[in-house]
């Protein structure tokens, strides 16, 4: 993403897991942003373009950004298990960086997939004691997957016109939680032409 990147493994359950990390620029890390990336089978990676404005706006806001590439995505090991190896896997890497970075909060982000392996990290880790300080979950994969409750502060995007996941979906999903979702109008499942309203959103957004 930018000369700060820098690139590691980390050791999953099903063997090597490829992970890249972006450091805030000039200034102590105030968080951690672990960052998951859509659905492998249909070509979804850590080098996603949503996923590396996630990555972009995190490190802006002073946090280290950290995306993980699934298993049986690029070098990592294993293959795809629809969600619940990749939900043990980001569970890994939280623990890996919270022993990195002791102390500092940790946000949970995702695309499409991502978004359900995110909220069902959150479940674990609430269950723990050790919840993410916050969500923000874009393309939220409601009707796709089953997904849990997430709390309340949760940051929602959606674009108007995405046709992978309607965002009646998403809205059907999040009435019952009472959760505003920020429809992006003219933008679809990519949010091509539309990705700095996701950085400024989350810019703008995280410290409210």
């Amino acid at each position: 993403m930018n000369a700060q990147t820098q690139e590691f493994f980390i050791s999953g359950a099903a063997g090597q897991l490829e992970c890249k990390l972006d450091l805030p620029p000039d200034s102590e890390p105030r968080g951690i942003a672990l960052i998951a990336h859509p659905h492998p089978l249909y070509g979804g990676t850590m080098d996603n373009k949503v996923t590396q404005t996630l990555a972009r706006a995190f490190t802006a806001i002073g946090y280290v950004s950290v995306r993980m590439n699934f298993r049986g995505v690029g070098a990592s090991a294993g293959v795809h298990d629809a969600g619940l190896g990749e939900t043990d896997d980001m569970a890994l890497l939280h623990a890996h960086m919270s022993q990195q970075y002791p102390h500092l909060p940790v946000a949970l982000a995702g695309f499409s997939f991502g978004t359900f392996v995110q909220s069902q990290l959150q479940q674990r880790l609430i269950a723990q004691d050790i919840p993410a300080e916050r969500l923000a979950l874009i393309g939220t994969a409601a009707g796709k997957w089953q997904l849990p409750e997430v709390p309340a502060n949760t940051i929602l995007i959606h674009g108007e016109e995405d046709d992978t996941i309607p965002v009646s979906d998403v809205l059907d999903w999040a009435r019952p939680l009472d959760i505003p979702v920020i429809v992006i109008p003219g933008a679809d499942h990519f949010f091509h032409r539309k990705l700095h309203h996701i950085k400024q959103l989350i810019m703008q957004m995280w410290h409210r």
